[in-house]
């Protein structure tokens, strides 16, 4: 090989090295949620997997085998911090809260008659850990014993979001009680109760827009003709998560999506080196082919002497 064709193949050699070692250079972005695909980027996305918790909490208040003649109660105890703490009564569920501090307190509705509570904490890809231990509380109703009926809420959803400035949409569903429905909403953010009335039991949309990220205690009450309440404790987060399901205890996967930003200077090396590899590849052709001139002329002129 030619001395012009080994710098050629050098040249281009490194020219190939230093786009790829640009390219693996290039900053790395995890965003939470965002349009894709996007301009001048490489999506990828995929499951951050994490074992379970493994921590169980602990419910301190109310105490086993309490007996209470309203609602709500508060129940609160003790949690590994930033898992999200769902409470059970009789395996159905009636509220959450987030674990701030190592602690949790949750505003709970319960049913007539007795109600084991269970506490259970899931983290972010809506893993459940061990179950806490377990509180019996008996609820005596009254309104319950005087109209025979009793207005419930609940929800496929302990936690949901949406990103700032976008519209949350949270289904809950009344039942029990005697219509119309008296329904509030304490979105948790500073802002104005919302109230609207129902005419009938069944699924209704709840709708709010978060001015700004964080994490928030949204309370639900519904009044029914009859005067009996319920209540349900839910946390709301703009941050675009998708919320957790209670139903099927999955949550709609959590993904991370990377974004690698392509600098355009990533090209620069080789459309710089393009024309000299080109002219060099010329120019060896050209000086091969002088060369074997050079030696056809010289096997002719061996020829003749």
């Amino acid at each position: 090989m030619s001395a012009l064709r080994k710098l050629t193949l050098a040249i281009s050699m490194w020219a190939l090295l230093s786009g790829m070692f640009l390219l693996a250079a290039a900053p790395v972005q995890a965003l939470g949620s965002s349009q894709n695909p996007q301009s001048g980027s490489v999506g990828l996305e995929g499951r951050v997997t994490a074992p379970p918790p493994t921590q169980a909490a602990t419910i301190t208040t109310p105490g086993n085998g309490q007996t209470v003649t309203h609602t709500p109660i508060t129940i609160s105890g003790l949690c590994k911090t930033d898992l999200l703490v769902k409470v059970f009564s009789n395996n159905i569920f009636i509220g959450a809260d987030l674990c701030r501090n190592g602690s949790y307190s949750i505003s709970a509705d319960l049913f007539s008659g007795q109600n084991n509570l269970v506490a259970r904490v899931y983290d972010s890809l809506d893993q459940a850990g061990p179950d806490s231990n377990t509180v019996i509380v008996t609820f005596n109703d009254a309104q319950f014993i005087q109209f025979g009926t009793r207005v419930q809420l609940s929800s496929n959803y302990a936690e949901r979001g949406a990103p700032p400035n976008e519209e949350l949409d949270w289904p809950i569903s009344i039942s029990g009680g005697v219509g119309p429905y008296a329904l509030s909403v304490d979105w948790g953010d500073g802002t104005t109760p919302v109230l609207q009335s129902v005419s009938f039991a069944g699924e209704q949309s709840l709708k709010h827009t978060y001015r700004s990220a964080g994490i928030y205690k949204v309370t639900v009450q519904a009044t029914d003709h009859n005067g009996t309440t319920a209540f349900l404790q839910l946390v709301g987060v703009a941050t675009g998560k998708v919320g957790q399901s209670i139903a099927s205890g999955t949550a709609s996967t959590p993904t991370t999506v990377l974004q690698t930003k392509i600098s355009p200077w990533i090209y620069v090396p080789m459309i710089a080196l393009f024309p000299v590899i080109i002219s060099t590849f010329w120019l060896g052709r050209r000086h091969e082919l002088f060369v074997l001139r050079k030696k056809l002329q010289q096997a002719e002129s061996e020829v003749k002497y």
